[in-house]
């Protein structure tokens, strides 16, 4: 039974995924007083486990946990709450028709006869590509600094960062600053000659983006997705939460009740309260009012600034910003019921709980992003796909599976809507998985698509884009959101972001919620101070 709110808190949070929660718990820990509201009925935000076919569950939006750092576990003390990994570090195999298959582990290559000059050429390009990430991860664990308003924080953070890659040393700088504006397909190329391992890579650079691999800082895509071989929770590679995704939004809302935060699930916010340009409160879809001197958003800076602000209480310059972040997803998700373990032409039992990947090279993914430039989908799509229940018995009956892919590019607007584009699109992304998966359609029991627009309204994401706006590098960092929103405060006093359209970004990392909660205590000692 949920706890009924009361009429005055310390802070309200705007929306219980994993970034509003580790928030709430860091500021619940300082002995404030906060409540959670949360529009759905359940905890977690895209982190949801979803029956879609009677006793077949499977996670239905993020699906695999690569970025979840670890203070964000040991803090909330998420594994006394149910939180647990039914598998970690799965390599990544990349499907060919042929059956020649290429796996990747973390420090190796297997098969679709890799040469011994790639294999050395991959272990040179991780050692480099980790040593960046290394760089960067200082600065996602910190807000991004402030480069007009610095103050003695910002510049000592600016120095560290330079003092950093300064000693990268003279080659593995100059290599940074250089791969840090161009795009993946060229750096593929000099460095590799297996087709499907310049695709792998070439995918991670643009999964879940409107971005191809010719699309430029796309390099930085891939260093971004490979944070969590830093400082990632069951690191490196990706992992499965036992119980789906959302188990781990669960285990995260009985630890932050453990800490005092109050949690209301089925709680629509209509607008955040505001007098004199400061937040007083949030009013409910209901009518009621809960009265706070600050008000921590974790949806995504379109929700927050046009539905909950509202634009009437918006600067032009402010509202301009707004307006021209980009986030329209350009991802779907399948989701199948299977009769049977799954037969994929050539690959082994044992590398079935693999990431299996369609993307059979970097054509063939700049190919499937050029139809989405004009609002069409892909007729030969890019797919990441995890067969969950390989790991984790639970999500499907004895002796069935459930599949679940990633399924790019199905651009938001499609030219004449997802209405009458959804069973064509469905029906040709199955056509595509039965290439390598023959014997799909008579062990399928039942599918299910989501479109970015169902995206959008399943997860109350706008656009349907899960990272709540592009990861490119003129919407990350200081720059993310918006100049004037991306140290977490914003133009209205007392009104904080701290979801995914935040710095550091999307993915599960739970960084966005605990940075937000320092800044809010670090302004709170200045101001006493």
């Amino acid at each position: 039974m949920m706890t009924e709110p009361k009429s005055e808190y310390d802070v309200v949070v705007i929306g219980a995924g994993h970034n509003g929660l580790a928030c709430a718990a860091s500021l619940a820990k300082t002995g404030r007083k906060v409540i959670v509201l949360e529009a759905l009925d359940s905890p977690g935000g895209a982190c949801a486990t979803t029956e879609f076919h009677e006793k077949f569950s499977v996670s239905s939006c993020a699906q695999w946990l690569y970025q979840l750092n670890d203070s964000v576990v040991s803090q909330m003390s998420l594994e006394q709450h149910g939180f647990e990994l039914s598998a970690r570090n799965i390599p990544t195999t990349v499907l060919c028709e042929s059956g020649d298959h290429l796996t990747v582990f973390s420090d190796r290559l297997e098969g679709a006869g890799v040469s011994d000059k790639d294999k050395a050429a991959f272990k040179s390009f991780t050692k480099q590509m980790l040593k960046f990430c290394d760089v960067l991860s200082k600065a996602f664990k910190r807000r991004p600094p402030n480069l007009v308003d610095r103050s003695f924080g910002d510049v000592t953070a600016l120095l560290g960062l330079g003092m950093k890659i300064k000693m990268l040393g003279k080659t593995d700088m100059r290599d940074l600053m250089r791969l840090g504006l161009i795009n993946i397909y060229d750096v593929m190329e000099e460095n590799f000659d297996n087709d499907l391992l310049k695709a792998a890579i070439s995918l991670d650079s643009v999964l879940g983006s409107h971005m191809g691999p010719r699309s430029p800082n796309t390099v930085f895509g891939y260093l971004y997705r490979h944070m969590g071989d830093i400082y990632g929770y069951g690191r490196p590679g990706v992992s499965v939460v036992r119980g789906g995704m959302g188990q781990l939004g669960q285990s995260m809302a009985k630890a932050a009740k453990a800490m005092g935060v109050d949690i209301e699930l089925n709680a629509s916010v209509d607008r955040i309260s505001i007098d004199l340009d400061k937040v007083t409160g949030v009013v409910l879809k209901d009518g009621r009012e809960i009265r706070a001197d600050i008000v921590v958003s974790s949806a995504d800076p379109k929700t927050t600034f046009e539905k909950f602000v509202g634009l009437a209480n918006l600067e032009t310059d402010t509202l301009r910003r707004v307006k021209n972040v980009r986030m329209k997803g350009d991802a779907a998700k399948l989701h199948i019921a299977l009769d049977g373990l799954p037969n994929f032409m050539g690959l082994a039992e044992s590398r079935l709980g693999d990431r299996l990947l369609i993307a059979p090279n970097m054509e063939y993914i700049e190919k499937a992003f050029n139809p989405s430039k004009y609002g069409e989908f892909s007729t030969s799509p890019i797919m990441d796909i995890s067969i969950p229940s390989i790991h984790d018995s639970g999500l499907a009956p004895d002796g069935k599976h459930v599949l679940s892919a990633i399924v790019q590019y199905a651009p938001y607007e499609l030219d004449g809507g997802w209405e009458a584009g959804k069973q064509p699109f469905q029906d040709l992304v199955i056509d595509c998985l039965s290439q390598y998966y023959p014997g799909l359609k008579h062990q399928m029991l039942s599918a299910e698509l989501l479109t970015p627009v169902d995206i959008e309204e399943r997860h109350l994401i706008h656009g349907g884009h899960w990272h709540h706006g592009e990861i490119s590098l003129d919407q990350v960092l200081m720059m993310r959101p918006f100049p004037g929103a991306s140290q977490y405060s914003t133009p209205v006093d007392g009104l904080y972001l701290s979801g995914a359209g935040t710095h550091p970004g999307g993915g599960v990392m739970g960084l966005a919620g605990m940075n937000t909660a320092k800044e809010i205590i670090s302004q709170k000692k200045n101001r006493t101070g």
